[in-house]
């Protein structure tokens, strides 16, 4: 514990580097201290079929984020801070309490503001044996050292890239400096499972994935064009070792978006159509796609603090 007392100490985990001294209870933008919180701690079967599996990724959800987001879907978590304080030991115990349930993996659903005390969490597990497979899923507004912590420790990263200009991370994101955050950290992800697997991705016989990246980008009301601009530049950089998902389950939540009305409309099939047509294009063969409607709120969990 000691590592993540240090680093909360003086806190550069995100772009913001705001050094509050969160083990003393100084809180920056992310409103978090160096204790945890929770809001729920389930099985979750709504992520990409090879995260879900047949019986489910489980999935914890943690309090705090580092982003602004205007149009967040947690709201409650990320600006409202909801969430059930925990200790370490409870959080391994939650572990070893998903994969009785039948979790095919564990799922650290916007932890990034843990990052050191998700580390020690984990490093605690394996070395007791604990053998599922753990899913870093992030905002991607990390430093790449808070990214390098995991080195050894993530076998599935799945990162958001959520817009490709500074100006609309600005606005929408209240996020200085995202794009080139996203760019580093999804760069470190790739490179350590290279490194540790000797390719980034791999499958199962089930085509549940055993490690890897799946990068997922949102639509957004009248985004196409940056979408584009996403998907053609990670695969530029990246050919087919990284998965692609590309998501239109975005869901307008007005009362927090009256003073952002392009924000308050709908994602139109044929946008979303067209920026799929233009991933197979591209030559994107290894993805995800939502077919049908899929906005709607029961996408949103309920945070009652199951499982915590």
């Amino acid at each position: 514990m000691e590592e993540a007392g240090r680093m909360l100490s003086s806190c550069a985990l995100c772009p913001r580097a705001c050094k509050a001294n969160r083990a003393n209870g100084e809180v920056g933008f992310c409103k978090m201290t160096d204790d945890l919180y929770l809001a729920r701690a389930a099985l979750h079967m709504w992520e990409e079929p090879c995260i879900t599996g047949e019986t489910g990724s489980g999935a914890i959800f943690f309090t705090g984020c580092n982003l602004g987001c205007v149009f967040c879907q947690n709201y409650d978590l990320s600006h409202r801070q909801l969430g059930k304080k925990v200790s370490r030991k409870r959080l391994l115990e939650i572990f070893y309490e998903l994969k009785e349930q039948g979790a095919c993996n564990i799922n650290l659903v916007t932890s990034d503001v843990y990052v050191p005390i998700v580390a020690e969490v984990i490093k605690q597990a394996k070395d007791q044996g604990f053998d599922l497979p753990f899913v870093f899923n992030t905002s991607s507004y990390l430093q790449v050292e808070s990214v390098k912590l995991l080195d050894g420790l993530i076998d599935i990263y799945l990162p958001d890239f959520k817009f490709y200009t500074e100006k609309k991370s600005i606005e929408y994101l209240k996020a200085p400096g995202y794009p080139a955050a996203a760019r580093a950290c999804i760069s470190e992800m790739v490179s350590q499972l290279k490194r540790r697997y000797g390719k980034v991705c791999d499958l199962d016989e089930k085509g549940q994935m055993k490690h890897g990246v799946i990068v997922r980008h949102l639509l957004m009301p009248g985004g196409l064009l940056e979408a584009k601009m996403i998907v053609k530049d990670l695969y530029q950089s990246y050919k087919d070792q990284v998965y692609f998902s590309l998501l239109n389950q975005y869901t307008p939540l007005t009362e927090h978006l009256k003073d952002y009305p392009k924000l308050r409309e709908r994602v139109r099939e044929r946008e979303y159509q067209e920026l799929v047509d233009y991933a197979c294009h591209l030559g994107i063969s290894k993805g995800y796609m939502q077919e049908g409607e899929a906005i709607s709120e029961s996408f949103i969990p309920a945070f009652d603090f199951r499982g915590v």
